[in-house]
């Protein structure tokens, strides 16, 4: 299956919708912060982030579900900064650390180079964008620039969901795998613990979008996803995710065939540690009320995370050596297992 930004790019479409993203960005309103910051001029508005992108880590990677990582791992590429808060993150190192990010600042050029890393001499299955919701007209870019240099593996879209209508939707026929968070059903828990007054709404007007364009998950007969929709949802102590709800929005709004990935990996990590309802882990009965609830609604394609894995699943973005060290040049890379956005 070809991936569909190879046609669009000799249509002449891909360049087209990179030079709309880009001079959005002149008035930025690529992510529904809509700072309105000239990023062109190295402005930053919330995401501490200007007109190049930053790419914190280059790695093949074996820790995201099955048909991802396949056997050669995803081709995953951090993207530093963030248009969320979240005081759990567990990759604040790269998401809320502004000023050490500036430094891994890249052109699209090199961006492009690292995406070929990871498919000819890595032999990745895909490239996965992690944390891309305020970069797309750079991701277009790089595309742009990628194409003739012979990519042709499938792309991720991995987001915190907290995406733009109208900046996914300059996606289409790009990505073939979108792959966001589902992390809250309460706009009072967003907005207290990742800095989000309007996450519902906004996170599920995005998987809408996501599931128009791609649908079911589509996986070939290596066992690799080809195209499709996968749902991350998190479980939180205290019921803090709102999982009933969010699972049976996804049944009720998408379908029952909808592909979910329950993540038990919490850790009261960065700022969490701190704040009572978020300062453990979940609870083996919270696991498990979770688990029965794909039963009760229906939801069989995915996966369920074990609970007490956590620390299989922890980055650590500064330590020297560590698979998800930052990258030095095109040649860089690492393999491990990452964190949510």
């Amino acid at each position: 299956m070809e991936p569909g930004y190879i046609a669009l790019y000799h249509s002449g479409e891909l360049e087209r919708r990179a030079q709309a993203l880009e001079s959005r960005l002149a008035s930025c309103d690529i992510c529904p912060r809509q700072c309105r910051v000239n990023r062109l001029q190295s402005e930053t508005g919330y995401c501490h982030s200007g007109r190049l992108p930053i790419v914190s880590a280059v790695c093949a990677h074996h820790g995201e579900e099955p048909p991802i990582s396949g056997t050669r791992g995803s081709g995953t590429i951090f993207l530093g900064n963030c248009n969320m808060r979240c005081v759990y993150c567990q990759n604040y190192q790269i998401s809320q650390n502004w000023e050490k990010q500036k430094s891994r600042e890249v052109d699209c050029r090199t961006l492009a180079e690292r995406m070929l890393y990871l498919q000819d001499e890595l032999g990745c299955h895909n490239i996965n964008f992690v944390s891309p919701s305020h970069f797309v007209p750079q991701l277009l870019r790089a595309v742009v620039e990628a194409v003739p240099m012979g990519l042709r593996l499938p792309l991720i879209y991995n987001t915190n969901g907290y995406d733009s209508i109208t900046s996914l939707k300059e996606l289409e026929g790009v990505i073939s795998i979108y792959l966001p968070d589902l992390r809250y059903a309460s706009d009072r828990w967003a907005k207290k613990f990742s800095h989000v007054p309007d996450y519902v709404t906004r996170v599920r007007q995005a998987i809408k979008e996501m599931y128009r364009q791609v649908g079911d998950l589509v996986i070939d007969e290596s066992g690799l996803a080809q195209k499709g929709l996968i749902v991350r949802h998190l479980i939180l102590p205290n019921g803090l995710a709102g999982s009933e709800e969010s699972l049976t929005w996804l049944v009720r709004e998408l379908s029952p065939t909808v592909t979910v990935s329950i993540m038990s990996q919490y850790m009261p990590l960065h700022r969490a540690s701190r704040i009572p309802l978020l300062s453990r882990r979940i609870s083996v009965d919270e696991y498990e009320t979770v688990v029965r609830l794909l039963t009760e609604l229906g939801i069989e394609n995915g996966w369920v995370q074990e609970i007490g894995a956590a620390e299989e699943y922890l980055p650590d973005f500064e330590r020297e050596g560590h698979p998800f060290s930052p990258p030095t040049n095109s040649s860089t890379t690492a393999s491990g297992r990452p964190a949510t956005n």
